[in-house]
């Protein structure tokens, strides 16, 4: 095995990334929440332009890092940052689509499931099922800080999926009703995995930021600037671990 930098984080200091990392798909969403929430603030190196932050809240250390988008990319980044830097928490922060009309637009969501066809565990780990479950002990933390941050929290099955476009416009119907999902999203089968073969933990908060039942969309910059319920709730948790 590899030693630190490893081949996609070029940090070589392991005691600049927290044990608690907190990773939204978008790295410009990363800063964000490092420029709001966070006090003297280093920041630390990835590959391909990712960057990665870490800073003070409620007096606890916290890194906040981008995943990119996909399973392959937050396969790659979660499973160094557990395996190789010692991160025993990785806390998802995203958006999904709403598959249910219960999950509207704007909504938080805390993923207890993640569902997807991938390959990617049983490829990487021999991991056979099709749907991996997130931290109980985290999300019961999660629901906690949710209370005290003053954050409707909603529960949901999520879909990861492999494809964001496809020719068959009732597939998402149908992962809905076999399989339970109400929304849908790229990366936390992954992260499931991943926290699953390396013995760490892993959870998941997503915004829901369009639906596939009512046709609203939120805009890039929606996304990046205003899903901060969700940041304040992970924040909330890693803040007071």
């Amino acid at each position: 095995m590899s030693k630190i930098p490893t081949p996609h984080i070029a940090c070589d200091d392991e005691s600049l990334i927290a044990k608690t990392v907190l990773m939204p798909g978008d790295p410009l969403r990363a800063k964000f929440i490092a420029d709001t929430f966070l006090t003297d603030v280093i920041c630390f190196n990835a590959t391909r332009n990712m960057f990665g932050y870490t800073g003070n809240y409620n007096g606890k250390r916290i890194s906040v890092m981008g995943s990119g988008m996909g399973m392959p990319s937050i396969g790659i980044y979660s499973y160094e940052l557990y395996s190789f830097y010692g991160v025993e928490t990785i806390i998802r922060i995203g958006s999904a689509g709403s598959y249910d009309a219960s999950l509207a637009v704007y909504d938080t969501v805390l993923v207890t499931e993640a569902y997807s066809e991938s390959s990617f565990a049983k490829t990487a780990f021999g991991i056979r099922a099709k749907s991996l479950k997130s931290s109980s002990s985290v999300n019961s933390k999660l629901r906690k800080a949710a209370e005290k941050v003053n954050v409707s929290l909603k529960e949901a099955k999520v879909h990861s999926s492999d494809v964001f476009y496809s020719t068959d416009p009732t597939r998402w119907q149908t992962v809905r009703d076999q399989f339970g999902c109400k929304c849908v999203e790229m990366e936390s089968f992954a992260l499931f995995a991943n926290a699953k073969a390396t013995g760490k933990k892993a959870a998941c908060l997503l915004t829901i930021s369009d639906s596939f039942i009512s046709h609203e969309v939120t805009s890039s910059e929606e996304r990046q600037k205003n899903f901060t319920n969700m940041m304040k709730i992970a924040l909330e948790l890693a803040g007071n671990k």
